[in-house]
C-alpha cells in the first residue's frame, strides 16, 4: 500500500512539471489524436531570468559609480588612503579627504594647504567671495551714481578655516597683502631675526605680550622660494595663545599663513597646526 502511494506522488509531480496537452482532429473517416509536450517553468522563464540578471547587474554597477563619486559612507576617501601619497599628488584631497585632511587650492592667488576634513571654511569670507563672483558675472549695466564702497582691509584673510560651532580662536587663515617690487624677507636677516620682527609687530599694542619659540626656513629649489616658519606665544589679560605662522614673498605680494590654537588645548592640536604649516606652498 505504502509503495503505490509513493507511486502515486511521483506521477504527480511529473505531471506538473511537464503538461500534456491532447488536441483531437477529425474528419469523416477518421479520428487522430495528437500528444503536445510544454516544457517545464524554469525553461518557459529562461529568457526572463537572463534579462532580470543584466539589468541587476547594470544596477549595481551604475549604483556603485555614484557611491564612489560621492564618496557615500567614506569608500572613496578609504579606497584613495590605500595609496595616499598618489591621491595627494593627483590632488584628490581637493575632493575626497585623505588620512583625516582635505586641501585648500587658492588658485587666484596662488598658494595651497591641507586642513583638518572636520573643519569649515569662514562663512563670512565665503560669502563675499560668492558676492564678488556675482557681481563680476552680471550683466547689469554699472549705476550712473557710483556709490564709495568701504575700502577692503588688507589685512583681512582671503581663507579660514576652522572647527563647526567654535569660538574662532582655533582656526588657521592666509593673509596676503601687497609689498613694494623690491621688497624681500631676507632684508631682514636670519630666520630668528624675522621672526622676533614679526613677534614685535603683532604684540605691538598695550598689554599683548609675544615671545619666539622656534624659527626655521624651509627651502623650495625648485620654484626658488623661502618658507619663514615660525612658532610663538601670544598672550594678554584675556587670552594665551599658540601660534605657527609660515611667511613667503613673491613679486609683490607677501603671503602669510597663520594656525592659532589657544594655549590650554595646544598639546591636543599641535600635530595638526605642524601638519597645516608644513603643507603651506605657494602653487604659480
Amino acid at each position: 500500500m505504502a509503495l503505490q502511494r509513493y507511486l502515486h506522488l511521483q506521477a504527480c509531480k511529473s505531471a506538473s512539471l511537464n503538461r500534456i496537452y491532447m488536441t483531437q482532429s477529425s474528419d469523416s473517416n477518421d479520428r487522430k489524436e495528437s500528444f503536445q509536450q510544454v516544457g517545464s517553468p524554469a525553461e518557459e522563464f529562461a529568457p526572463l531570468a537572463a534579462t532580470f540578471r543584466r539589468r541587476l547587474l547594470v544596477g549595481i554597477g551604475s549604483a556603485s559609480l555614484v557611491a564612489v563619486g560621492a564618496n557615500f559612507g567614506g569608500i572613496t576617501s578609504f579606497l584613495i588612503g590605500l595609496s595616499p601619497e598618489s591621491g595627494r599628488n593627483l590632488r584628490l584631497d581637493v575632493l575626497y579627504p585623505i588620512g583625516g585632511y582635505s586641501r585648500c587650492i587658492d588658485t587666484n592667488e596662488g598658494f595651497e594647504f591641507v586642513y583638518p576634513a572636520s573643519w569649515v571654511g569662514d562663512q563670512t569670507l565665503l560669502y563675499r567671495a560668492a558676492k564678488k563672483a556675482e557681481f563680476q558675472r552680471s550683466l547689469d549695466p554699472p549705476p550712473l551714481n557710483k556709490v564709495k564702497s568701504k575700502k577692503l582691509n588688507v589685512n583681512e584673510p582671503v581663507v579660514a578655516f576652522g572647527p563647526p560651532g567654535s569660538s574662532g580662536e582655533l582656526n588657521v587663515s592666509v593673509i596676503v597683502s601687497p609689498v613694494p617690487l623690491d621688497f624681500s624677507i631676507e632684508a631682514f636677516g636670519d630666520a630668528k631675526q624675522v621672526g622676533e620682527s614679526i613677534v614685535k609687530k603683532i604684540t605691538g599694542s598695550r598689554g599683548v605680550k609675544g615671545s619666539l619659540i622656534k624659527s626655521s626656513v624651509r627651502e623650495d629649489l625648485v620654484r626658488n622660494f623661502n618658507y619663514y616658519e615660525l612658532e610663538f606665544r601670544v598672550e594678554s589679560p584675556t587670552f594665551q595663545r599658540h601660534n605657527i605662522a609660515v611667511c613667503c614673498s613673491r613679486s609683490v605680494r607677501l603671503y602669510t599663513l597663520n594656525a592659532q590654537a589657544p594655549e590650554s588645548i595646544w598639546p591636543r592640536v599641535q600635530s595638526d597646526l605642524h601638519l597645516i604649516a608644513r603643507s603651506f606652498t605657494l602653487t604659480s
